[in-house]
């Protein structure tokens, strides 16, 4: 059988679970043929975590030998796991030069682009794949499970409440992801993944969306208005820095050390910024309301300063009604052991028929991160004859686009204070 063949583009902390999957667990049918990043020393690194797994050394290429990277080692499918707003320029270029793609989530961060991707999926007939790992976690599918089978009747109305604690949450304004331009905000970096699971959940896309947002607890204004006084700009080297407890510390992670500090010389990237700078471009408090096509209507809220982290989920139906919650180990990316992302301490999912007594419902268990959806989304990508999958968990880039754009509606809704029409955004 021919191996499949795999260049990544993107060797930041988002990248090792696919390259290390290839050099380990799908190396016999996989074959990693290069990476291509702005950074050579954080190639360099990427490829030093291939060696001590007793895989080669592959080929590097600048950033703008993205083609050339191509034309040279010939991958089938071309791995995104660069800055969100660079995914829709590596994907479109990777189709027309003839790979398929996988890429992370978001897909993309604006209509516009996403309009791009739509029209080269359209003329190239290649596919994209987004890696919604959320969908393969045992209690997430659990929900889409209880719905399919009528368990609470046609659902009406859900209610969905994410929190970041100040740990993870934090992380995203000292990084790329705190200006807009970069990752489209948390509306849509992070709850692309919130929309997503809804629309597996519902099997139903949004319609109309409006929203509230604002900056209440980071940035610098927030913080002088609560008193704060001490200012930096960097974790690295400030002394005001030691004493604050939203500071990180690269140095002394050999991760965050390498792929980052080390490589601020040819990336230009500084991954330890203040929270509290005066630059920060994104909301830390949002609360969106959505309309689906299905009828039902939903509101949602993300807020990124919070002393725990997880989510309260409440679904209402002509039946009863589903209960979900669930408490999340906080995590920095990149910072620590991989599993730890999105694992859950606790969850349980309640539910309460009319008319007969609430229960709980038991949830298997499973091994890796993202409560054991990793694994699981990394075999159906991976694998050339993946298990037959009841739910359909797989996502390609209608799935992609149609998750980022409630959260790109709900950031021209914030811009504008008015409810946008999400079908208008883009033409399929």
């Amino acid at each position: 059988m021919a191996m499949t063949r795999y260049a990544q583009v993107g060797t930041g902390g988002r990248a090792r679970m696919f390259y290390e999957a290839i050099a380990t667990k799908y190396r016999e049918i996989c074959e990693l043929v290069a990476f291509c990043d702005q950074s050579q020393t954080r190639m360099n690194y990427s490829n030093s975590i291939l060696n001590t797994l007793g895989y080669p050394t592959v080929p590097t290429y600048a950033a703008e030998d993205f083609e050339k990277m191509i034309d040279e080692q010939h991958p089938d499918i071309v791995i995104v796991t660069s800055i969100d707003r660079t995914h829709d320029d590596y994907i479109v270029r990777a189709m027309e030069k003839g790979c398929d793609v996988i890429t992370e989530k978001p897909i993309t961060i604006d209509e516009r682009k996403a309009q791009r991707i739509i029209d080269a999926c359209k003329s190239t007939g290649r596919t994209v794949r987004v890696t919604f790992n959320y969908r393969y976690a045992p209690h997430h599918t659990k929900i889409r499970e209880l719905i399919e089978d009528d368990t609470i009747g046609k659902v009406t109305s859900i209610h969905f409440e994410w929190l970041l604690n100040t740990s993870h949450g934090a992380d995203y304004y000292r990084r790329w992801h705190r200006n807009k331009v970069n990752s489209g905000g948390l509306l849509v970096h992070k709850a692309t993944h919130h929309f997503d699971l809804v629309n597996f959940w519902l099997g139903s896309e949004p319609v109309t969306v409006f929203a509230f947002g604002s900056l209440a607890f980071y940035g610098r204004a927030a913080a002088e208005k609560r008193g704060v006084t001490k200012f930096y700009y960097r974790c690295h080297g400030s002394e005001a820095a030691k004493d604050d407890p939203f500071a990180i510390d690269l140095e002394s992670n050999p991760t965050l050390k390498g792929l980052y500090l080390d490589a601020e010389a040819d990336s230009g990237y500084i991954r330890d910024r203040s929270v509290f700078s005066d630059d920060v471009s994104i909301e830390d408090t949002m609360n969106v309301l959505v309309k689906y096509k299905s009828g039902v209507q939903m509101s949602y809220s993300l807020t990124s300063y919070m002393p725990w982290e997880g989510f309260n989920v409440s679904i209402n139906g002509t039946k009863g009604r589903i209960e979900y919650t669930a408490l999340e180990k906080p995590y920095i990316n990149a910072g620590g052991d991989k599993n730890d992302e999105g694992a859950t301490v606790f969850h349980k999912i309640r539910v309460c028929p009319l008319f007969a007594s609430p229960y709980e419902v038991p949830i298997k268990t499973q091994e890796g991160g993202h409560g054991g959806g990793d694994p699981a989304l990394l075999d159906d990508i991976f694998l050339p004859d993946p298990p037959y999958d009841r739910f359909h968990r797989a996502a390609d880039y209608v799935d992609g686009i149609k998750s980022a754009l409630t959260g790109i509606a709900a950031n021209r809704s914030i811009a504008s204070g008015l409810p946008v029409d999400v079908p208008s955004l883009v033409k399929w």
